[in-house]
């Protein structure tokens, strides 16, 4: 893919416009609260932003360009299915979450179901994100190492240190800003592009001719199979640690509420542009990867500026996405395993102390969290956390170059809502109706029943599996309770 001296310009000077004012953002930024929900004094824009921003990703860009290249506008499903799922979180989830003061789903799910459903739903969330941002790290390296020509290991490095400087410092006011003003720069090119390719597909008869039959149609191939990716995507919005996350981020349940519709509206129009490149790169220029083909497509047959920006674009949906997957997953491992660790041990300590007769007299409330020469602040381990997985997401990538992008978004919203889905929605729906060993046994087993039929290959979705094993351990429990009122 040749790229112009002009056209590399115009890429960096859009990124660097957008990080510039997501570091600026994070100059408000001094504590864990702040970092992680903003200081829950998000508007509309900014929860839209945040929620958007982390969504319109590689899946919803250049994913669905690829997929479309092969399966065609079917494609679209994917950023369909997220905008379904905000519209269903708008409606009945984002009110009853941000009532609460709670910072993550497992604080959520702890409170309801007991401290060890919160911890599990921690891990098993954590690594359901790692696999969707491992899956904008995919496109990421290619392009990365397509403009710059250089191979993909510091392609990879460049990308993490892009990552590092979008939600490093500011953690969510970083993504907001910096989302809405990603998707500003999506919208507008993108909408152009997909204009341009549509006029392509129809206005060359050659062109047209190319188109396999069916390449319009939604439902096109193997009408299970889409419908099950469909669903996985809609209940996965509503189970992630990122979305929430923004959602709580909120001023207040309505604004909530209202941010999600507006997530909704921004995201699920994406795809349909990115179908149409691939559809039209895959008839007229059949020997570009076709996980290159949207990249290539905007720096070849778009007017150098307007291509360079819509790179910048595509670049920074990626970025952002990352961004946004690792500070959920920084979030939930920093406040439900650190953070309750450290007071675990500051609660011993005071137990100790108010058994010892010598001690009776100290002021327990200057009793450091932890007994350690090197006392981390809660801060500075969330932003560690945050880091780490933008590494071993980009790592992993690297390791499976090659590989389809939205499979691993597919599988992403499957381990991380097959075993929290139904839990989630019991706790908010129906409270006190579900014990806490049936939600936590509900979890650990139908997570369990889906990496089984991961590995194993099986036929179908894995989230279904997950979803029934749940449901076989969640339903019973609820209907008992029912009976004994």
């Amino acid at each position: 893919m040749e790229i112009s001296l002009f056209q590399l310009v115009v890429i960096c000077a859009t990124i660097a416009v957008v990080l510039g004012f997501g570091i600026r953002a994070a100059s408000s930024v001094h504590s864990t609260k702040g970092f992680s929900v903003g200081g829950r004094s998000a508007g509309v824009p900014l929860v839209a932003g945040g929620i958007a921003g982390t969504c319109v990703g590689g899946g919803a860009t250049v994913g669905t360009a690829q997929l479309a290249a092969t399966a065609g506008l079917s494609a679209w499903w994917f950023t369909i299915g997220s905008g379904v799922g905000l519209i269903i979180m708008g409606l009945f989830y984002a009110r009853p979450l941000r009532r609460t003061a709670l910072e993550t789903i497992p604080q959520f799910l702890a409170q309801n179901f007991g401290l060890t459903c919160g911890v599990f739903s921690s891990i098993v969330s954590s690594i359901g994100i790692l696999f969707s941002a491992v899956a904008s790290c995919l496109p990421a390296i290619y392009i990365v190492s397509a403009i710059f020509g250089i191979p993909f290991f510091p392609s990879t490095i460049l990308l993490i240190l892009a990552v590092a400087a979008y939600a490093f410092f500011g953690g969510m006011k970083s993504a907001g800003v910096g989302g809405i003003l990603k998707m500003i720069v999506i919208w507008v090119t993108m909408a152009i592009a997909g204009a341009m390719a549509a006029h392509s597909l129809f206005a060359d008869a050659s062109v047209a001719a190319a188109l396999p039959e069916g390449t319009f149609n939604l439902l096109h191939g193997d009408t299970g199979h889409i419908l099950a990716n469909f669903s996985s995507v809609v209940i996965g919005m509503l189970c992630t640690q990122s979305y929430i996350q923004a959602i709580f981020s909120a001023s207040n349940p309505r604004t909530a509420s209202v941010a999600a519709f507006f997530a909704a509206l921004i995201s699920l129009p994406v795809g349909l542009p990115c179908a149409l490149v691939g559809i039209y790169m895959h008839a007229a220029h059949p020997e570009v990867t076709p996980i290159l083909s949207l990249p290539v497509y905007l720096l070849t047959e778009q007017p150098s500026l307007l291509g360079g920006i819509a790179m910048g674009g595509i670049m920074l949906s990626l970025i952002g996405s990352i961004a946004g997957l690792s500070l959920g997953i920084g979030t939930m491992l920093s406040r439900d395993i650190f953070h309750r660790a450290r007071v675990t041990l500051r609660a011993r300590k005071i137990h100790k102390l108010a058994d010892n007769p010598e001690q009776q007299e100290i002021d327990i409330t200057k009793i450091p969290t932890v007994n350690h020469p090197y006392h981390f602040s809660e801060l500075a381990v969330t932003r560690a956390i945050v880091l780490a997985t933008i590494a071993l997401a980009a790592f992993i990538a690297l390791a499976n170059e090659g590989s389809q992008v939205l499979f691993w978004n597919y599988l992403s919203m499957a381990l991380r809502s097959g075993g929290i889905f139904l839990p989630l929605s019991f706790a908010i729906f129906a409270p006190n109706t579900v014990t806490n060993l049936g939600a936590t046994l509900s979890m650990a087993l139908s997570t369990a029943a889906a990496l089984i039929a991961v590995f194993l290959g099986a036929a179908g979705n894995p989230l279904f599996f997950g979803l029934a094993v749940s449901a076989l351990l969640i339903v019973p429990s609820y209907l008992r309770h029912r009976q004994t009122d």
